[in-house]
C-alpha cells in the first residue's frame, strides 16, 4: 500500500461543468506534491456523519500556487446520490475530509500512438495524462511513468452533448478530441468503440489503449483492443468504501497466470488493470 496523507482542507472553488457533472478544487499541498495521473483520493464531507463513508474520485489535475508549488487539487464527479448532491451545494471555505494519494496510476511504455477511451465520467482521469506526457506538467514529484508518444487522441462517449465536461480542458493540451453521444446531438452518433476503431486505423505505428468508464463500456473495448492486438489499461470504478484496501467491498475478478481468476482489491492493487486480465464475465 503506497503511503498516503489524510488532511482537514477546504473548497476553493465548486464549480459546474457540464449536466450533473462538477468540479470540485481543494487545497491539500502533501497529495498535490505526491498524487501521479490513475491515482485517486477519498473525500467526505467535513463533520458530516450522513454519509459516513468517503467516495473515490480520479484525480483530474494539480493546481500550482503563486510560487510555482503543488498546493490545490481538482477532481470531478457527477452528482448521484447523497454525498454527491450534498458537495454540488457546497461553497468555497466549506469543510472536508480528504485522504490520498491512493491506487497505482498509469504506466505507459514507448509508443507512437496513445488513444484514451473516455464514457460518460470517465474522461476526468485523462486531463493529467495528457498534461504529463506533452510535457506540460510534472505529477508525483516528477517521476513519470508515462512515456512521450507522437500522438494522442480522446474518443470521449456521452448520453448526450449536455453530458460532456470539460472539453476546453481538454482541447488545451493539443490533443486530438474525437466526441460521440448516443442520440447523436454531439459528434458522432454512436458508440465510442467506433471511435476506438478509428483511432488505431490511423496507421501512426503502435497504439497504446487507456480506458475508463462504465463496465460494459470497458469490456467492449477491451475485446475490441485484443481483436486489433492493442494493448489496453482499463481504470476500473468499482465501489469503494474505505479506500485503502481495509474492507474488500473494492473487489474485482482478475485472471490468474494458470487461467484461474481470483478477487483483488481495486483500491490497493488497482485502479489500474491490463484489460485482458479483468474477468469480465464474472464482474
Amino acid at each position: 500500500m503506497s503511503q498516503f496523507q489524510f488532511q482537514a482542507t477546504s473548497i476553493v472553488e465548486n464549480v459546474q461543468l457540464a449536466t450533473r457533472i462538477y468540479r470540485v478544487r481543494f487545497e491539500a499541498p502533501e497529495i498535490a506534491a505526491k498524487i501521479k495521473p490513475g491515482q485517486f483520493v477519498m473525500v467526505r464531507i467535513g463533520g458530516c456523519f450522513d454519509p459516513l463513508l468517503g467516495r473515490a474520485f480520479a484525480l483530474y489535475d494539480v493546481i500550482m500556487n503563486d510560487n510555482g508549488q503543488p498546493t490545490y487539487v481538482d477532481v470531478v464527479y457527477q452528482v448521484h446520490g447523497k454525498l454527491t448532491s450534498r458537495l454540488k451545494q457546497m461553497e468555497p471555505g466549506q469543510k472536508l475530509e480528504v485522504w490520498g494519494p491512493l491506487g497505482n496510476g498509469f504506466t505507459l511504455p514507448e509508443t507512437d500512438h496513445l488513444i484514451l477511451v473516455a464514457g460518460g465520467i470517465g474522461q476526468t482521469p485523462f486531463l493529467a495524462v495528457a498534461k504529463q506526457v506533452f510535457g506540460q506538467q510534472e505529477y508525483g514529484a516528477g517521476e513519470s511513468d508515462l512515456a512521450k508518444p507522437k500522438k494522442v487522441t480522446l474518443c470521449y462517449g456521452a448520453r448526450t452533448a449536455t453530458d460532456l465536461a470539460g472539453l476546453d480542458d481538454f482541447r488545451a493540451t493539443g490533443l486530438d478530441l474525437k466526441i460521440c453521444t448516443d442520440d447523436g446531438s454531439a459528434g458522432y452518433h454512436g458508440l465510442v468503440t467506433a471511435l476506438l476503431d478509428q483511432a488505431i486505423d490511423e496507421d501512426l505505428g503502435q497504439c497504446h489503449v487507456l480506458c475508463c468508464g462504465p463496465e460494459k463500456m470497458m469490456e467492449a473495448v477491451s475485446e475490441l483492443t485484443q481483436k486489433r492486438d492493442v494493448p489496453c489499461q482499463v481504470s476500473l470504478e468499482t465501489p469503494m468504501a474505505c479506500g485503502i484496501g481495509i474492507c474488500f467491498t473494492c473487489v474485482a475478478p482478475v485472471r490468474q497466470a494458470d487461467g484461474s481468476w481470483d478477487y483483488k482489491r481495486t483500491c490497493v492493487e488497482g485502479p489500474i488493470f491490463d484489460a485482458c486480465e479483468i474477468a469480465w464475465e464474472e464482474a
